[in-house]
């Protein structure tokens, strides 16, 4: 068992290596297979096609945030200082996993199965329970005013994500965000959380 679950994990880590440096929509399951130096059958043993691929690769990074998120649950900080290594901890995300969002051409159908979009919702209402329990805490110590905490999360996290899209379609698609650019989008989310916490004491 141990064995098959570090097979699966090398064609993961192998998948996200060539979906960072040529997208997904380019990159095929028999380049992977390649990169490896495994099998085609022992690839589709593993992950039948494409859209399965993906969704390991996508759960993948998804426990990675979170793991590195919880465990910053556990320092004793300010809200401000806590959402704060929250948004840099994205941050990081992504700038590294930048890639996995370029089309590169025609939609690929592995994008968008309907498990793919479920998983996605999915982990998108973890993150906005966990920054809704965030709130909470802060509003029971008296650090902002009483409010609902999910509606507000969710109101936060949509202007973060806004930054970071509005910031890549005014850029050019194909290409890796400059380091000018990646920082504006930092530093407009840190200073927009800045604003939301002292808008809701």
């Amino acid at each position: 068992m141990v064995e098959i679950d570090k097979k699966r994990d090398a064609i993961i880590y192998g998948a996200i290596k060539r979906f960072i440096h040529f997208g997904i929509n380019k990159t095929t399951m028999n380049e992977i297979a390649e990169d490896l130096s495994v099998s085609k059958p022992s690839l589709y043993y593993y992950f039948p096609d494409k859209s399965s691929l993906v969704f390991g690769v996508i759960d993948k990074i998804f426990s990675d945030y979170f793991e590195l998120a919880e465990k910053e649950l556990l320092n004793e900080v300010t809200l401000e200082a806590r959402l704060s290594s929250f948004i840099e901890i994205k941050h990081r995300f992504f700038q590294k996993y930048y890639m996995l969002h370029l089309s590169g051409g025609s939609p690929d159908s592995s994008l968008n199965s309907a498990d793919l979009k479920t998983h996605f919702m999915k982990m998108k209402g973890k993150d906005l329970k966990m920054h809704a329990a965030i709130f909470e805490e802060a509003m029971k110590t008296g650090h902002i005013a009483p409010t609902d905490t999910e509606k507000i999360a969710e109101l936060y996290l949509e202007s973060l994500a806004g930054i970071t899209s509005l910031c890549i379609m005014h850029g050019n698609k194909e290409l890796f965000p400059s380091k000018k650019e990646l920082k504006t989008i930092l530093d407009k989310q840190l200073s927009l959380s800045q604003i939301f916490i002292k808008g809701l004491k």
